[in-house]
C-alpha cells in the first residue's frame, strides 16, 4: 500500500509541478556556485570580482574594503598565489635564446652581515626567453653547481645561453651548451652590438623590488609566493590577466582549507 502511494505521488500532477520548480532551483544553484574553490563560502560572483581586484594588482587591504573581510581576503590571495606558483613551477622549461641572470632583494645593508644573500636578502636567478617568458627562482648562492643544475633542469640544451661573466657559468659547454656567450660587467661592458648582452632579463630584476615597496616589504617566508606572482603577470604581459586567472583557477580549483 505505501509503494502504491508514492507511485501516485510521483504521477500527481502536483508532483510534477514541485520537480520541475526544483529544476529551476538547481539551474539557479549551479549559476551562484563558485566554480574556483572547493567547498567555497561565497559566491562565485563574489569571487570573479575578487579576481578581477587582484588581476589589477589591487592591495588585500584595498580589496578587502570593496568586497569580504580582510581574513577572508588574505585568504583568497595566498591561495591564489599558491596555485599561480605550482603552475609556473610546472611551465617553466624555455628554449631559444636565454638571458641569464641574478640578482638580490632586501635591505642594501645589513648590520654584521655580508655577502649575497645575507640576513633577509634573497638571491634570485632568472632565465629569459628573448621577447618571451622568464623563468625564476630563489637559490642559496651564486656557485656554478647551484646555477648549472637550474639550467640543466629548465633550458633545452639547444639553446642559447647569455650570461654575464661570473665564474658560476663556466662548464656550460661541458655540460652541452655549445653556444654560451658572456657579458663582461666587470669591463663596463654591457652589449657588443651582435646581440651579445643580458639586457632583456634585467629590467625584471627591479619589479619584484617595486612591488615590495607597494607592500612595505615581503617577508621572506613569503617572498618566493610574490616572487611567482610577479613572474606570472610578466609572462602574461599583453594579454588579459583576469580571464587567464579564471580559467587556470576553473582548471585548478582553489583550496582554502
Amino acid at each position: 500500500m505505501l509503494v502504491s502511494a508514492r507511485k501516485r505521488q510521483y504521477n500527481s500532477s502536483k508532483f510534477k509541478t514541485s520537480l520541475t520548480e526544483y529544476d529551476i532551483l538547481e539551474k539557479v544553484i549551479s549559476r551562484i556556485k563558485n566554480k574556483y574553490i572547493y567547498r567555497s563560502r561565497i559566491t562565485g560572483a563574489k569571487f570573479r570580482q575578487v579576481a578581477m581586484l587582484f588581476a589589477m594588482d589591487i592591495a588585500a587591504v584595498q580589496t578587502a574594503g570593496l568586497t569580504c573581510s580582510r581574513n577572508t581576503i588574505n585568504s583568497l590571495y595566498a591561495a591564489m598565489r599558491h596555485r599561480i606558483a605550482a603552475y609556473s613551477e610546472a611551465h617553466s622549461p624555455v628554449e631559444g635564446e636565454i638571458e641569464v641572470d641574478e640578482s638580490d632583494f632586501g635591505p642594501r645593508r645589513i648590520k654584521g652581515k655580508r655577502g649575497r644573500g645575507a640576513g633577509s636578502k634573497a638571491i634570485v636567478f632568472g632565465l629569459f626567453k628573448r621577447n618571451g617568458k622568464v623563468y625564476t627562482e630563489i637559490i642559496p648562492d651564486c656557485k656554478n653547481h647551484t646555477l648549472s643544475r637550474i639550467i640543466r633542469d629548465h633550458a633545452e640544451i639547444e639553446s642559447v645561453i647569455y650570461s654575464d661573466g661570473r665564474r658560476g657559468y663556466d662548464g656550460l659547454v661541458d655540460l652541452g651548451y655549445e653556444k654560451h656567450f658572456r657579458v663582461n660587467h666587470g669591463d663596463n661592458e654591457f652589449s657588443k652590438g651582435d646581440g651579445n648582452h643580458i639586457n632583456g632579463i634585467e629590467p625584471f630584476g627591479v619589479m619584484p623590488s617595486t612591488a615590495s615597496i607597494k607592500l612595505k616589504g615581503i617577508k621572506k617566508d613569503k617572498f618566493y609566493f610574490h616572487l611567482k606572482e610577479t613572474e606570472f603577470r610578466f609572462n602574461a604581459r599583453g594579454q588579459n590577466l583576469y580571464l587567464i586567472l579564471l580559467k587556470l583557477f576553473r582548471d585548478f580549483p582553489l583550496n582554502l582549507s
